[in-house]
């Protein structure tokens, strides 16, 4: 994937030239005459790294680097002055407010490009030697907000696919609670947020709801739809997760009656498909988010279960892409590519071969998961 750069200068030909060296280099390069300009294109897409003149009219590089210091989503791009001010107090200036580097416009423009690139793999770097420490952290606590593997059930069969986003994680949790030989739970989870803040939460809201699954199970309950409103109810009076909202699709399969008992919290509808007809039914929950209100309004649907018959639950990672308008959703899309995978031999394998291969990552805008109940 090319690296964005937003260039910010008042010379149009110095634009042109570091433009077009860059451009060789690999960069994908977007040019600003001015900040107002600048900060238009960065409304529309954040860039890997900004390269801004000091000197420039109305509104000064020194300037335009509070204003995106001020504003949380500008402020962790990774920022250099570019400019003939190369006197020690400016430079010093712009370094405590926070810029990566300063470059002298009297720098060749190979060397530069060079800086540039340098800075960018040593923020790389950085990152990803962060993501493998919290990784690392997060795996001697054994917190996972996936499991490792699906378990076994008699007349079943279950899978599911994670992907993360740009390899962070995000606020998708999956997991399976088995109580007994006749019956698995299933949990498919989003908590609303993106990246390290929606991964912690996910915790919580994933302790809450085994804990609650296991204690009505104990106590004789096991409505999937009874089981969410004590865990909304739950999550409505805790005062760290009363602000934090998450959906959730809630799955009870019952081996013995060969049914699944479905219940969502402002999920997207479950697919279900089956096998006799090749009918496709997607089965929407009317329970709103946990923790909007105590009443959650969560029902319940009976899925009977037949031989090569299909369930399908998916977060909205699954249906979010990029295209060259920005981000966009479509769940109607989505079932469309299904069909032409639902009820083969091997529909996981289809799933993941097509919607999950390295061809896919560059559209992928959020993390991303699927579950699979196959009746056999």
């Amino acid at each position: 994937m090319a690296k964005k750069i937003l260039l910010v200068d008042d010379d149009r030909f110095i634009l042109q030239l570091i433009c077009r060296a860059l451009g060789a280099k690999g960069f994908s390069c977007r040019t600003a005459k001015s900040v107002h300009e600048a900060l238009g294109l960065l409304y529309d897409e954040i860039p890997d790294i900004v390269l801004s003149d000091y000197s420039m009219p109305e509104i000064d590089g020194f300037e335009f680097r509070k204003v995106l210091l001020r504003d949380k989503r500008y402020k962790n791009i990774p920022f250099v002055f570019y400019t003939s001010f190369a006197d020690e107090d400016t430079m010093q200036k712009g370094l405590e407010m926070q810029a990566v580097d300063y470059i002298d416009k009297n720098t060749p423009v190979h060397l530069v490009v060079s800086k540039l690139n340098n800075i960018l793999d040593t923020i790389r770097k950085q990152h990803e030697k962060s993501l493998f420490e919290i990784g690392a952290a997060a795996e001697a606590l054994n917190l996972r907000s996936v499991p490792l593997a699906a378990p076994t059930i008699e007349g079943f069969k279950l899978q599911f696919l994670y992907q993360t986003y740009n390899h962070y994680p995000g606020g998708d949790f999956i997991d399976f609670i088995k109580t007994d030989e006749n019956t698995v739970f299933v949990i498919l989870g989003d908590v609303m947020g993106k990246k390290w803040g929606a991964w912690f939460f996910s915790f919580n809201f994933l302790s809450y709801i085994r804990s609650a699954i296991r204690l009505c199970v104990f106590d004789g309950i096991s409505s999937p739809a009874s089981i969410l409103n004590k865990i909304n109810r739950i999550v409505c009076l805790d005062p760290v997760l009363g602000d934090v909202l998450s959906t959730l699709s809630l799955m009870m399969i019952d081996q013995s009656a060969s049914k699944v008992y479905y219940a969502g919290a402002g999920d997207l509808p479950v697919i279900h498909f089956s096998k006799a007809d090749g009918n496709i039914a997607c089965v929407q929950s009317a329970g709103l988010l946990l923790g909007i209100m105590e009443n959650g309004l969560y029902q319940e649907d009976v899925l009977e279960m037949h031989t090569g018959d299909q369930l399908i639950a998916i977060t909205d990672g699954m249906i979010d892409f990029m295209t060259e308008t920005g981000k966009t959703s479509d769940y109607t899309l989505f079932v469309r590519k299904l069909e032409r995978i639902l009820g083969q031999s091997d529909t996981y394998k289809e799933i993941k071969d097509q919607m999950f291969s390295a061809t896919e990552d560059e559209s992928v805008v959020d993390d991303r998961s699927i579950v699979i109940i196959e009746k056999i």
